[in-house]
């Protein structure tokens, strides 16, 4: 199975890596545009749902969206009758970026399946989304606190 988590791991890094290397010019590093993208799909979105979504830590989601706001790409709103939570919405600027985040998306989508039919992308599809679903419970277990049990002969 590590071979599996490996091969998912180089090719998200290979991806994070280009990302990095070309949207820097843009004043999007450290996958800032990943962000920025959850925002312009679900515009009034919250800071928790996005983390939520990207799989990183409060600390790690703050920092990007704070960078994203300080270079007027995106603004907060402050909830009616909700003083800890804030709306997320996309400048017209962000939007912009969006729109060059899109194409990127589309080459790298296509660069990635190039030569696999129809069907062989469905189902690739279909299984990554599954090991997302079987992964999540532990990743939200371990976030909380929680100690996944092969650890428990470590603490013996």
């Amino acid at each position: 199975m590590s071979s599996i988590l490996r091969e998912i791991g180089a090719i998200a890094r290979c991806f994070e890596s280009m990302s990095n290397i070309e949207f820097k010019p843009y004043g999007l590093s450290k996958n800032q545009y990943i962000y920025l993208v959850r925002i312009c799909e679900q515009p009034g979105i919250i800071q928790e749902e996005i983390l939520t979504q990207v799989k990183v830590d409060r600390s790690t989601a703050s920092r990007a969206i704070e960078k994203l706001e300080r270079d007027l790409l995106i603004h907060k709103k402050q909830q009616q009758g909700n003083l800890k939570n804030k709306t997320l919405y996309p400048t017209e600027k962000g939007l912009e970026m969006y729109r060059f985040l899109q194409k990127e998306e589309r080459y790298s989508d296509a660069s990635a399946v190039k030569g696999l039919s129809e069907q062989d992308q469905q189902q690739l599809m279909e299984l990554l989304q599954k090991v997302r679903v079987n992964v999540e419970p532990d990743w939200e277990f371990v976030k909380n606190g929680g100690t996944r049990p092969y650890r428990k002969d470590d603490l013996e």
